[in-house]
């Protein structure tokens, strides 16, 4: 599959990642991709930017180096009934939200509670990516989740990053395994993500895509394959007259 486009990244502004916004944009450009979205974390993440860096983002250029380049935000969903922690009036704003269950801002809970905070998510129209559900510190029924994601017309995300070995999240293979199987079987488009957190790693698939391959999870379900069907999803295109520029 020709990848085209990575999803998820951060820079030095979400305060646990190691880069500035040119050298993520000048990684992506070297490896031949057409468009990155940097999605840096919001206010309950410990050391990430204030609302102000979100507030601000009008000021940069989409158009860098030879690629498309968003700038939106990987959103904390902070309690079971899928709140999220920025304003509404602000998530419009964003190209593209991204929205996440994260150790430092809520608790893992029960298969019901956990899969009700992201269900929840995936009902609100400004989220536009479910970010890594194959964490298995936060265990959810993949039948629900994948349900509403085709249902609102959100993306699955397979994140590079839980599939590495010496990463915190677990179980992510066997989640991802049936997140894949009801995907193909419902037919749900998914969205392959490298979360970087470094330049290095703009892009990286290298345990996604071997995963991918190894199910025959079908190209035609994968939006990487498409900046166009991409943004069929997200917000810069699909709210159009909210976006920042």
């Amino acid at each position: 599959m020709n990848y085209i486009l990575d999803s998820h990244a951060h820079t030095l502004a979400s305060g646990h990642a190691y880069n500035t916004i040119t050298e993520m944009v000048q990684a992506a450009a070297a490896k031949g991709l057409k468009l990155l979205a940097l999605t840096e974390h919001t206010k309950e993440m410990p050391g990430t930017c204030h609302e102000l860096y979100f507030m601000n983002l009008k000021v940069i250029p989409r158009q860098q180096q030879g690629i498309e380049v968003l700038f939106g935000a990987e959103v904390n969903i902070i309690d079971y009934e899928g709140k999220l922690d920025m304003r509404p009036g602000l998530l419009k704003k964003m190209d593209v939200n991204i929205a996440s269950l994260h150790i430092p801002c809520i608790t893992p809970g029960t298969v019901a509670e956990n899969t009700n905070a992201l269900v929840k998510a995936a009902e609100n129209p400004l989220i536009n990516i479910i970010g890594h559900p194959d964490d298995g510190r936060y265990p959810v029924d993949f039948d629900m989740l994948v349900a509403a994601a085709r249902e609102n017309h959100v993306l699955l995300e397979l994140n590079n990053s839980s599939l590495n070995p010496s990463g915190s999240r677990i179980n992510a293979r066997e989640a991802d395994i049936k997140l894949l199987e009801l995907c193909e079987k419902y037919n749900t488009p998914i969205i392959l993500n490298s979360d970087a957190h470094w330049a290095g790693d703009v892009g990286n698939t290298c345990y996604s895509m071997p995963l991918v391959q190894e199910v025959n999870f079908p190209e035609r379900l994968i939006v990487n394959r498409s900046v166009e069907e991409y943004k069929k999803y997200v917000n810069r295109y699909k709210n159009s007259d909210t976006t920042l520029q």
